[in-house]
């Protein structure tokens, strides 16, 4: 008997249709599941962990209790309370999590901290890592020395050995500078900022490069603050925000809203005046810092864009 080839085809076509099939289902069952977001992590945890610094007197620093306390912790306990209530979770813990200049960045990529609460400026460079919230500060890079040493200058340092924090903007400005001016500064990287202001004390280094604002704390808590002045033109402008994770628009969307409203309200700007024009924790200094021109005008056209 003889038989049609048509039907065996057919066959081989439905089998082969079917294979194929399977392996489309096979390679998409093997694809991750969508990354949760911010917002769903902090609600199947229960709980949400900020980011802060030890030392950026007065925006993220330990009390004299060891408790996280300043400007940006501040601002910080308001952007949780919007949190919450987004999540609508009225109990949601907060754990603290310490992190140092070169930790920072990677504590948010790594989703161990939720926000970054301290004195790190918004550039491009980090924006390919992690996103900002609208600015809160603008500080600019200078110089703070001892008045015995006769530096006014970026150029006086010539030849001399100057610390700067690593993981900060103002130890990579300083490189360049040392760079394009062939200036030979031997450049000493410190952990932190108050081991910079030791290292300029006890004279192993003679000028410390960072934040303006972050030197006058340190030399107003300082034992001597007479011996020691801040000095040369700003270096660099330095938007300060509050850091969280990249490209997480519904997270960044309730922090940004309630940015805004703190800044319309005018809570941040009580905020600011109680951490740079009155005494603060621990010993009762008071840094006298009215808020700059470029800071004011900022406020009036808050945003997360910011042009460096």
């Amino acid at each position: 008997m003889l038989f049609s080839a048509r039907p065996l085809k057919r066959l081989r076509s439905s089998m082969t249709t079917l294979n194929m099939a399977a392996a489309l289902i096979v390679s998409f069952s093997a694809l991750p599941a969508a990354q949760a977001g911010e917002l769903e992590k902090i609600k199947a945890a229960g709980r949400i962990t900020i980011a802060h610094r030890d030392t950026s007197i007065p925006f993220s620093y330990l009390d004299a209790n060891k408790k996280p306390i300043g400007y940006a912790m501040d601002l910080c306990s308001k952007l949780v309370d919007a949190i919450r209530a987004q999540l609508q979770i009225p109990a949601l813990p907060v754990d603290y999590l310490a992190v140092s200049s070169a930790a920072r960045i990677p504590t948010i990529v790594e989703s161990k901290a939720s926000l970054e609460c301290g004195s790190t400026t918004n550039t491009a460079e980090r924006r390919k890592q992690v996103d900002f919230t609208i600015s809160h500060f603008i500080a600019s890079v200078r110089l703070l020395t001892p008045v015995s040493s006769n530096i006014t200058a970026v150029d006086d340092l010539s030849g001399k050995t100057v610390v700067s924090t690593k993981g900060s903007t103002s130890i990579t400005e300083l490189a360049r500078i040392n760079t394009e001016r062939l200036l030979k500064i031997k450049i000493m990287p410190a952990n932190n900022h108050q081991e910079g202001f030791d290292a300029v004390a006890a004279g192993t280094a003679q000028a410390f490069a960072m934040d303006d604002v972050l030197l006058s704390g340190l030399r107003a808590q300082s034992k001597e603050p007479a011996k020691y002045a801040i000095v040369g033109k700003p270096m660099t402008v330095e938007p300060y925000a509050i850091m969280l994770p990249k490209d997480d628009e519904a997270f960044k969307k309730v922090v940004n809203q309630e940015m805004l409203r703190l800044i319309r309200s005018g809570e941040l700007q009580a905020l600011y005046a109680k951490w740079f024009q009155k005494p603060i924790a621990p010993n009762g200094i008071n840094l006298e810092m009215p808020m700059s021109y470029l800071l004011r005008e900022s406020l009036r056209y808050p945003t997360d864009k910011v042009s460096n």
